[in-house]
């Protein structure tokens, strides 16, 4: 979590388990990702896990949230922040639902990050596009 991938990682993971569940789909999706963008050719998909563990522990703490949310500002190059809101957009929208508490972690997220409301939107609204079925 303290490096840029380990923060788009943790990103990913803490969007899929806002809700308390972390569905086949939006595990999935997170496969995809860290196995197609760019920014992963480096990552060792092993570290998944270790990561996964160490949201788990930042969630599981009474401030956990807010902890884990400065630690990805502090891994994430400033070029990379609006890639973390996307990427858990992506993770948010992959089950077809979007619950209250994803909305939430997704304002946290945003405010966190600093990303420009009208840019959150773009971004919202193309993973929502993208996620769509007939």
């Amino acid at each position: 979590m303290n490096d840029p991938q380990g923060a788009l990682i943790s990103t990913m993971v803490i969007a899929s388990a806002a809700d308390g569940h972390m569905s086949d789909r939006e595990l999935a999706t997170i496969g995809d990702i860290v196995g197609h963008l760019p920014a992963f050719r480096t990552f060792q998909p092993e570290r998944i896990t270790e990561i996964s563990a160490q949201c788990q522990e930042y969630l599981a703490a009474e401030d956990g949230l807010d902890r884990a949310l400065e630690t990805i500002r502090g891994a994430l190059p400033a070029a990379l922040r609006e890639t973390a809101y996307a990427l858990a957009c992506e993770v948010a929208v992959a089950d077809g639902s979007l619950a209250q508490e994803e909305l939430r972690f997704l304002e946290l997220l945003r405010h966190e990050l600093d990303i420009d409301r009208l840019h959150a939107a773009a971004i919202e609204r193309a993973a929502a596009v993208r996620h769509r079925v007939p």
